[in-house]
């Protein structure tokens, strides 16, 4: 059975949130050791140790598949909770649990071995790259601009373009350390000086914004 084809499961039968799981997990470790290309519907089941045909009756080809798994990823460290505003939150707060979130998420060994493969196949195969980016950073990019347009609205921040100040957010939280863990020339920083790396992002954010 090709990659490419479509089987459809039973009629009325309920899908194992459990099996979903393994196939996730299983999908980003052979992603991430072999490549997209290198990744066949075959061996994912055999690591989550399903039949193909229960890969397919969850996700319907290697493309969805492969989508579904980098939206994981950034769900495991940006849950869309994250993203709200409500009255009891100073919008410090709110801003320090996104930004810790987001430099976890894009310290962590799997999502910089992601963005590498990314980077590696971009020019062979941009219709790949243009599911990463979807799945991944155009989701939180949405989420975030949506949060600063009610922040905007509500008067806490003065906010003219939400999209712009949402990059120069996430840019300042990569700050340059991300690109030299990029390049495999650094290591994650420990935990107290990431957190006082994104509070200080926080602030000189807040201070460029603050009405």
């Amino acid at each position: 059975m090709s990659d490419k084809l479509l089987p459809t499961s039973g009629p009325g039968r309920p899908k194992d949130p459990a099996k979903r799981l393994a196939i996730l997990e299983a999908a980003k470790t052979l992603f991430l050791r072999n490549g997209y290309d290198g990744s066949s519907m075959d061996a994912i089941a055999a690591e989550a140790g399903v039949s193909k045909l229960t890969v397919y009756s969850h996700f319907t080809d290697k493309e969805t598949l492969f989508s579904a798994a980098v939206k994981a990823k950034c769900e495991e460290q940006l849950p869309e909770l994250l993203f709200e505003l409500t009255d009891d939150v100073p919008i410090e707060t709110v801003l320090f649990n996104i930004g810790r979130g987001f430099h976890a998420l894009i310290s962590s060994r799997e999502s910089i071995e992601l963005h590498r493969v990314m980077i590696a196949s971009a020019a062979q195969d941009p219709k790949l790259a243009d599911i990463f980016f979807s799945a991944g950073p155009q989701r939180v990019l949405d989420e975030m601009t949506h949060l600063l347009d009610q922040v905007q609205r509500g008067g806490l921040l003065a906010i003219d373009n939400p999209l712009n100040a949402a990059e120069h957010f996430f840019c300042l939280i990569k700050g340059g350390h991300n690109f030299r863990l990029m390049c495999g020339c650094g290591e994650p920083l420990a935990e107290p000086d990431a957190e006082a790396h994104v509070r200080e992002v926080v602030a000189l954010f807040v201070r460029a914004f603050r009405p």
